[in-house]
């Protein structure tokens, strides 16, 4: 019998928890299933900020009027991701398979850290796939993230420490002020602002990240990376790694892997490729060709919450070496020790990153890969690919119309053009075209700036995108010009 003063979270109704639960996957099904009769956006209320400004609540409440405030707080305004006309950011477009899998991993509760456990067979199990899919050799080494910032962050760690590991420095035990040398990290001028903050995070600052200018492709040209790494070495810097873009964020322009390979062994450089956008594409099968090289990657960052459409958030970091990569994360302190038996009779997942607790992200890539196969992912990828070229031609094809880059991928870049008008002028035009068609609701693209001048970024990563939702962007793109015009 318990103290009267001992007590649970666990319902005290069971029956009315399951019925509130099938309700609520029932209701979770018909909002996925009329994602389409749905604005992509919507703008919460000033009304709705005044709801959220609500102070702690001391005393608990029924879990239906919690349910209900969610039902109409907080699901009517969403990201808008899983609509078929976000295009705004890369992000993919999650599955129902993929959401029931992180209802049953909440449920399963395990946190995989470490543990002799079903679940953390599950995660070395996803890292395996994931590592045949990039291509890396049986004996690399992989962990998942929570995203790709992090993934990259793991794999620069690796990188740096191999580094300074050749320069005689432990810098686990000494620190970055025991360097000898200022180590230098190369990227394109294209390339995502994450290396920027990981190695700041790091302690080498942003300093130690050389951008590298571009060719007319968007890609990292090649002799300014060969003149970047002469300069460095020749003032008394060491060039330690070069980050290589699997697609990057503003075109989806992937960088010459083979070249840039090639490079780093001569020069004997960590070769990293940023695959969060593009890695995947080595499992589609009209456009693998495109990062031919990455297998021969000393790491790789890759999100499986985009091209496989795992809801967020789950990313990977794979690297080569096995050993550099557990000699930079592993910690056993007196109370995570390692037996032959027993809940610690195995490895510790978290040998591998920064995390101890971590969640049990990898059923919702397991569950979506067996139930659909890695060939249909792959044709998903040639899907969104074929789509963009759709969205080109049709910009073509308009004389108020123009790209603003190579559509090397999944990403078009274009404008309205502005008759007479300069950038300032063509800026303000389209930035007014972009927050008219959000705020509509019809659909969600976002802006960037290529070599100083402005552009609408169409980033078509969804499975549930049509040519015919492409087609509703441009006429909305014009009719608004005309308007404005």
């Amino acid at each position: 019998m318990q103290p009267s003063d001992e007590f649970t979270l666990d319902p005290d109704d069971w029956q009315g928890a399951r019925a509130l639960a099938h309700r609520a996957v029932d209701e979770a099904i018909d909002h996925l299933a009329g994602v389409r009769e749905r604005p992509v956006w919507r703008e919460p209320p000033a009304a709705l900020h005044g709801f959220f400004d609500a102070p702690l609540p001391q005393q608990g409440a029924a879990l239906e009027q919690v349910y209900r405030e969610f039902s109409d707080k907080v699901r009517p305004y969403p990201m808008g991701n899983v609509h078929p006309r976000f295009w705004a950011w890369f992000m993919g477009a999650g599955s129902f398979t993929g959401a029931l899998a992180d209802f049953l991993a909440a449920v399963d509760g395990s946190n995989l850290g470490g543990g002799h456990t079903a679940p953390a067979l599950v995660d070395r199990q996803v890292v395996r796939w994931l590592r045949e899919m990039v291509g890396l050799p049986d004996s690399a080494s992989g962990t998942l993230t929570n995203g790709g910032s992090a993934a990259n962050l793991v794999a620069l760690t690796v990188a740096r420490n191999a580094k300074a590991a050749e320069a005689g420095v432990d810098l686990r035990a000494a620190g970055v002020a025991a360097l000898p040398r200022p180590l230098r990290f190369y990227a394109s001028d294209q390339a995502h602002s994450c290396h920027q903050k990981a190695l700041e995070v790091l302690g080498l600052g942003h300093a130690a990240l050389q951008l590298v200018p571009c060719d007319g492709a968007q890609r990292m040209a090649l002799d300014a990376l060969q003149a970047a790494v002469a300069r460095d070495r020749a003032a008394g810097a060491q060039p330690a790694a070069v980050i290589a873009s699997a697609g990057t964020v503003n075109t989806g322009a992937v960088d010459d892997l083979q070249a840039v390979g090639a490079l780093c062994r001569r020069e004997g450089l960590w070769f990293h490729v940023d695959g969060c956008i593009g890695a995947l594409l080595r499992i589609a099968p009209a456009h693998r060709h495109l990062v031919a090289g990455i297998e021969a990657a000393d790491s790789v960052a890759l999100d499986p919450h985009k091209w496989l459409h795992a809801p967020f958030d789950v990313g990977c970091a794979l690297v080569r070496d096995a050993q550099a990569h557990h000699a930079s994360f592993a910690l056993h302190p007196a109370y995570l020790e390692q037996h032959a038996r027993g809940v610690a009779g195995a490895a510790y997942l978290s040998d591998y990153g920064i995390e101890l607790s971590r969640s049990f992200r990898a059923l919702k890539v397991w569950m979506t890969l067996k139930e659909h196969g890695v060939e249909a992912f792959g044709r998903l990828i040639d899907q969104n690919i074929a789509q963009a070229r759709h969205l080109a031609a049709r910009i073509e094809a308009e004389p108020a119309l123009e790209l603003m880059a190579p559509v090397a991928t999944n990403i078009v870049c274009f404008r309205h053009r502005v008759a007479g008008g300069d950038e300032v002028a063509h800026r303000a035009f389209n930035t007014e075209i972009l927050l008219r068609v959000q705020e509509s609701g019809l659909a969600v693209p976002s802006d960037t700036t290529l070599a100083g001048r402005h552009a609408l970024r169409v980033a078509i990563a969804n499975h549930r995108t049509r040519r015919a939702d492409l087609d509703l962007l441009v006429d909305a793109v014009l009719r608004i010009g005309r308007e404005l015009g």
